[in-house]
């Protein structure tokens, strides 16, 4: 029978497949970006390669789609699907609930700017709610406050850089952080005024 495929070729499509749909379930689910070691788990390989070549392949499906999701590939070989940045602002009213009301944010805004920074900096610049932000804060592990000496350091924790896809490199963070962040502020404070 010409043009029919091998049945190990065969096998070998489907195990394809099924690894590319894996690694859309698990970025979908997880809602943020993921490593590779996290992908090799699910494809149940420690091949770096292998989940290198699955997730671009995947990455680039999706960019050959019209749709308002993408996969990119962030620094430290992480990946991530998203809601592509041109249709956030149409849709943003629509999420169930931010992770964060305001107050916390911004006292989560300032240690990530300053980390690691002393917990009576934070109190001092946020003012005595922030004892209340900070709980909050290292519950939802976005945070960790640490002993050093007679105070409490405070710092980012690698799930935050992952919820909100920075890098776990703390320059690069604090430079995403200005890029972004702190711009989008003041061109919205900007447009108010």
């Amino acid at each position: 029978m010409e043009g029919e495929k091998p049945k190990s070729e065969l096998l070998k499509h489907e195990t394809w497949k099924r690894d590319l749909a894996l690694i859309e379930a698990a970025l979908y689910v997880a809602g943020r970006p993921l490593d590779l070691k996290t992908l090799g788990s699910i494809l149940k390989t420690r091949s770096k390669r292998k989940i290198q070549s699955v997730a671009r392949t995947l990455m680039r499906e999706y960019g050959s789609r019209k749709t308002a999701l993408e996969i990119l590939e962030l620094e430290d070989e992480r990946f991530v699907l998203q809601l592509k940045a041109e249709y956030t602002p149409e849709v943003r009213r629509l999420a169930l609930r931010p992770l964060l009301s305001l107050g916390p944010l911004k006292t989560l805004s300032y240690i990530a700017y300053r980390q690691p920074v002393p917990q009576a900096q934070v109190i001092d610049v946020r003012g005595r709610h922030a004892y209340n932000h900070l709980k909050q804060l290292e519950e939802l592990g976005l945070i960790l406050r640490e002993k050093a000496g007679r105070t409490r350091m405070v710092r980012t924790t690698d799930f935050f850089a992952d919820y909100f896809g920075l890098s776990h490199d703390l320059r690069t963070m604090k430079q995403q952080l200005k890029k972004s962040i702190f711009e989008d502020f003041t061109k919205a404070e900007t447009e108010q005024g």
